[in-house]
């Protein structure tokens, strides 16, 4: 047994964890919950966060129609901050607030400068984003979104134009709060193959829903939720990005892997 002592408002709370010899998952060790990135360093992070309460909810709109949009305007090759400018962009041009506009107008709404503190800079995908976000507000305007549980509610998502499987899960995950989904990216993907649980021979590209299904079965043996480790994972391995190349170029394994 080890035990993690997490301060919070002047009190010393202390949680217990498995000892870093037992396995979490066959062949998969705790590890030491000061021992980034072990299963134990992950499942203190969650449990410090929520007793800080530190998740409140993941959602970016305030409706559904905005969180679609929110989370189209992010994913690859664009950085959150300018995804989120550009979703307050269009809430100020009244995307929103009536009739969906037509495309053309999506893609002047889009191409506009962005005003970002002290400087201007332009949105990178503005016609084929503008494209997606008109498809998915003409979608919902003709039917009403399967939200019993995070799969169905992705798998009503996937049918639009521009979403695939981590953008759906992201919104369902964000929307529902859905444990049932993960959200998985390069950071997640790191992770889990450096920490054994994530399979290295398999794909986000090809083998999705295997690699979900191996994160969800990881989360539970953590006694965490998946939409909780998604989020505090992903935010440590984008802000650790020189210790995580290290650990990848001093193992001739991971090196290899990567490089594919």
């Amino acid at each position: 047994m080890q035990t993690g002592e997490i301060y919070y408002n002047n009190t010393i709370h202390n949680i217990e964890f498995p000892s870093p010899e037992e396995e979490v998952l066959p062949s998969v060790r705790w590890g030491a919950i000061d021992a980034f990135p072990s299963p134990a360093y992950w499942a203190y992070q969650v449990k410090a966060k929520q007793l800080r309460g530190g998740f409140v909810h993941h959602r970016l709109g305030a409706t559904f129609r905005e969180e679609i949009c929110a989370c189209l305007l992010g994913g690859y090759g664009i950085p959150a901050s300018i995804g989120l400018a550009a979703f307050e962009h269009l809430k100020r041009e009244g995307l929103f607030e009536n009739n969906t506009p037509n495309l053309k107008e999506i893609v002047d709404m889009l191409s506009s400068p962005l005003k970002m503190q002290n400087r201007y800079v332009r949105y990178r995908f503005a016609k084929q984003k503008a494209r997606y976000i008109h498809a998915a507000l003409m979608k919902l305007d003709h039917e009403e979104p399967i939200e019993h549980n995070g799969k169905n509610l992705r798998n009503w998502l996937l049918e639009i134009p521009g979403i695939g499987f981590k953008t759906a899960s992201w919104i369902a995950r964000n929307w529902l709060g859905a444990d049932d989904v993960a959200i998985l990216d390069i950071h997640i993907y790191r992770a889990g193959v450096i920490g054994g649980y994530l399979t290295p021979t398999k794909t986000m590209s090809k083998d999705y829903l295997c690699l979900e299904d191996q994160f969800i079965t990881f989360s539970r043996a953590l006694g965490v939720r998946t939409s909780e480790l998604d989020a505090v994972m992903w935010q440590e391995m984008m802000t650790s990005p020189i210790t995580v190349h290290k650990m990848i170029n001093n193992s001739d394994h991971l090196s290899d892997l990567f490089k594919k």
